[in-house]
């Protein structure tokens, strides 16, 4: 397969590179900058994707059989909210009208903050828990909603090309041996911590890479969505009483048990057969090596 990887250098696209390549495919990498070394089965070009001519002539010469689209601001706090939206969805409009007119399926990382929670000014309950893909979405914050656009714009690209694109919906991404997550759980009191709106959820990047070759693979008709999340918290509590204890409440609906993640990933599990293979019990202090081609 002929693939496209925008974000290459990225946490999560860099890893995906690793994986195709090693799979045998033909990939080729996007990002701002071109990484330090080589990498065999795959090669790289300097592009910004926040402008069209560059977005659609890298991806209509290389005429891709599909794209993993993982570009992008990864989060609020590290540029303003009007950089964060706008890049995001200049970029994910050009990739998915370029992706559109070559023919080429795609897959791309959404993010679970569009349904507002992780960056709202006052944090707030869900509806219901688990949290599942038609859950409705209220984001607040210039990251959210620049994915619940691109979403939109993934709809649009099945209406108006004839592609299939899979919105892929990822918790608090953590990488074996640098658990980031379980830092801030060894110090966790319920009773002085503060709201967290991804209810302390995560997923392994290994896990991402998993679910996104399972998209690739299955045969998804239109634009679909699909959670990505580990089973469970990364605090090592009981899911609900946590919240309570946090959040002072509840929502009436809630169907939790244990420390059972506060998404749900049955969507996935039946439509493209995935599930989480990784827990940070184990992956916290694992020694797994990253994609070698970043290294300096």
């Amino acid at each position: 397969m002929k693939l496209v990887v925008t974000g290459a250098t990225g946490g999560v696209g860099s890893w995906i590179v690793d994986h195709f390549a090693d799979e045998g495919h033909d990939v080729l990498g996007l990002d701002l900058e071109r990484p330090s070394s080589e990498r065999e089965n795959a090669t790289f070009l300097a592009a910004d994707l926040t402008d069209q001519g560059q977005a659609w002539e890298t991806v209509l010469e290389h005429d891709p059989d599909a794209m993993v689209h993982a570009a992008g601001i990864p989060r609020m706090g590290e540029r303003t909210g009007t950089e964060t939206f706008l890049t995001n969805v200049e970029t994910t409009y050009h990739v998915f009208e370029a992706a559109g007119r070559t023919g080429a399926d795609v897959v791309w990382t959404s993010s679970e903050s569009l349904y507002g929670m992780p960056f709202a000014a006052e944090p707030f309950l869900p509806d219901y828990l688990p949290i599942d893909e038609d859950h409705p979405m209220r984001p607040e914050d210039g990251y959210g909603t620049s994915k619940l656009v691109g979403e939109e714009l993934a709809a649009k690209t099945v209406r108006k090309h004839d592609v299939s694109v899979v919105s892929i919906r990822p918790s608090w991404v953590q990488y074996p041996g640098e658990y980031v997550a379980t830092d801030e759980s060894e110090a966790f009191d319920p009773a002085t911590a503060e709201p967290a709106g991804h209810f302390w959820s995560y997923v392994d990047v290994r896990d991402v890479v998993s679910i996104v070759d399972a998209a690739l693979e299955a045969d998804v008709d239109g634009h679909e969505a699909y959670h990505a999340m580990a089973a469970e918290n990364y605090l090592g509590r009981p899911t609900a009483e946590t919240i309570e204890a946090v959040f002072g409440d509840l929502p009436e609906e809630c169907a939790l048990e244990g420390d059972q993640s506060a998404f749900s990933t049955a969507k996935a599990r039946r439509d493209l057969n995935w599930e989480p293979a990784h827990s940070w019990r184990e992956a916290e202090t694992e020694s797994v090596e990253g994609p070698a081609f970043l290294e300096k």
